[in-house]
């Protein structure tokens, strides 16, 4: 249940394990497959709590804990998991882009932590054979990406915890986000402009935006030509090889044009 490991200070410390034997093996396979080294200081219980779902009967998690039955879930390690990814990929992509501006570190780092993108991550790792989970809410697929991303962003949060320090999470979580943000950068339509506009168009007038798309042609090639509108008026407008391109140039197109008419009437 428990491993002796030397501080820094020299002092002895006790480390705690998962009473269960076998889901102790579990959480140390899923340990070797972020590739972090076998003698890791790691606080197991929270790496176990971490991959608890909320809807898990506390009946059973009496066999994975020895503290009895409790209702401990994942919830507040989400919670400061969902702070760790940004602070990991507002590190990251300080130090490979540092001539970008804060608005493309901004849309770069919300596609980087977005639930689509951390959903993926985790598939990559088999995270969800890990999850503790209630058998209905496991067939429950339309929260899944949801779930699973949640499930993720806790993990993390477990493994800031264990030092403190981003040591345990970056060095298996930077190639990832270099692979992708490169992608973002050379395909703008990763940039969830759409998302950010609609956020502003739902907070100042509890509306949608409409897009009118269509196909067209530039010097002989096809394309599309999007355009975006928002109470009767047209906001922007943007060309794309795709319709989710063309939509995303006009969304961007129409964020310029709210920010730009933000500072006008700011100096007015």
């Amino acid at each position: 249940m428990y491993r002796t490991i030397e501080s820094e200070s020299g002092q002895q410390m006790v480390e705690e394990k998962v009473v269960f034997p076998r889901r102790q093996r579990e959480l140390e396979s899923l340990v070797q497959k972020l590739g972090l080294p076998d003698r890791v200081q790691l606080k197991w219980l929270l790496l176990d709590k971490a991959l608890t779902h909320p809807t898990f009967s506390p009946g059973l998690r009496c066999a994975h804990r020895a503290t009895g039955p409790t209702r401990s879930n994942y919830e507040q390690l989400e919670f400061l998991g969902d702070a760790v990814v940004r602070m990991a990929a507002s590190d990251l992509l300080l130090e490979i882009y540092p001539d970008c501006s804060v608005g493309q570190f901004s849309a770069i780092r919300k596609v980087l932590v977005s639930d689509r993108v951390l959903a993926q991550l985790a598939d990559l790792y088999g995270l969800e054979r890990y999850l503790l989970i209630d058998r209905n809410a496991a067939r429950d697929q339309m929260g899944r990406q949801s779930r699973v991303a949640d499930a993720f962003e806790a993990v993390l949060g477990a493994l800031y915890l264990s030092t403190h320090t981003l040591e345990l999470i970056r060095p298996w979580l930077d190639p990832h986000f270099k692979r992708l943000a490169a992608e973002i950068i050379a395909d703008p339509a990763y940039l969830d402009y759409k998302s950010a506009l609609q956020e502003w168009t739902q907070a100042c007038h509890k509306v949608l935006p409409e897009y009118r798309t269509r196909p067209t042609q530039d010097n002989g090639k096809d394309q599309f030509t999007a355009e975006v509108w928002l109470l009767g008026q047209r906001y922007g407008t943007g060309k794309g090889r795709s319709r989710k391109a063309a939509e995303q140039a006009a969304a961007k197109e129409a964020l310029s044009w709210v920010h730009e008419n933000k500072k006008k009437t700011k100096k007015a």
